[in-house]
């Protein structure tokens, strides 16, 4: 028997959040703080689920937007493909910008505060990945937002010198993110070593800007390595995922729930 694309999400419940005259479906699952779940291309996959109801199980409520695709579809290469085509012709998107934040971070703005307003507590954490991977950097500048994390963000894509270091939004933005840093809004970021899309110079950028507010984990995926980590590996807490303790994706998973424990169970 096959499972179908609402099979997956079946114990999600749904709705819809609507600001500035637009509308977006909501999956939404569990109680306590809000965490904003920002899915990765081509969309709410399985594995994009699956990592949604970890959250939910720690004690969260986790909200998941629908920016792009089918939810619950699995993901294939055309799919993805597909998506990936569409995205970059969307206004919404700002996929080679080095300096700008993509526009539909204001919505996710609007939707953090809503979150919040509804489940209480000091905060939202906000966790992106892949394309959206660091939304949560633009989401820092509403206050709402008290637990950021960049899984693998690919945007800009890394074409030219000065993309692979940008981290994609603008000086006056990041001149927030540093005041919330520097007051104890740590950010999170997990990537792959070899990993491509999410070029080491990122990492760097980001060291250098937030100092000791930046926790970048960077788990190995040369040649040889211990856990045999394909070096194509890129998407730490979904596709590239291993469920088993001791392996450094797990310990990575384990270091983001910490991450909202600390910041938003208080």
């Amino acid at each position: 028997m096959t499972t179908s694309a609402h099979d997956t999400l079946s114990d999600f419940t749904t709705g819809s959040f609507t600001y500035q005259d637009k509308t977006k479906p909501i999956y939404r699952k569990g109680d306590g703080p809000g965490v904003v779940i920002i899915h990765e291309i081509p969309g709410i996959t399985p594995q994009v689920a699956d990592f949604a109801r970890r959250v939910a199980e720690a004690g969260f409520t986790t909200v998941l937007p629908v920016l792009f695709g089918t939810p619950g579809k699995p993901i294939s290469v055309g799919y993805a493909v597909g998506v990936i085509a569409r995205i970059c012709v969307s206004n919404e998107f700002a996929c080679f910008a080095a300096k700008r934040s993509s526009p539909v971070t204001e919505w996710l703005r609007a939707l953090c505060r809503q979150v919040h307003a509804e489940c209480g507590g000091p905060g939202v954490g906000a966790l992106g990945m892949c394309l959206t991977g660091g939304f949560a950097l633009a989401l820092m500048i509403d206050p709402s937002v008290m637990a950021p994390v960049l899984s693998q963000p690919s945007l800009p894509f890394p074409m030219g010198q000065a993309r692979r270091a940008a981290i994609g939004i603008s000086d006056r933005e990041l001149a927030v993110v540093k005041e919330r840093s520097a007051d104890g809004c740590t950010v999170l970021g997990l990537r792959f070593t070899e990993d491509g899309a999410v070029p080491p110079d990122r990492f760097a950028t980001l060291r250098r800007e937030l100092g000791a507010g930046f926790i970048g984990i960077e788990i190995d995926s040369s040649p040889g390595n211990p856990y045999g980590i394909p070096r194509s590996a890129h998407s730490v807490l979904t596709a590239h995922f291993c469920d088993q303790p001791g392996h450094p994706t797990r310990d990575a998973l384990d270091r983001v729930l910490a991450h909202f424990r600390e910041r938003l169970q208080k």
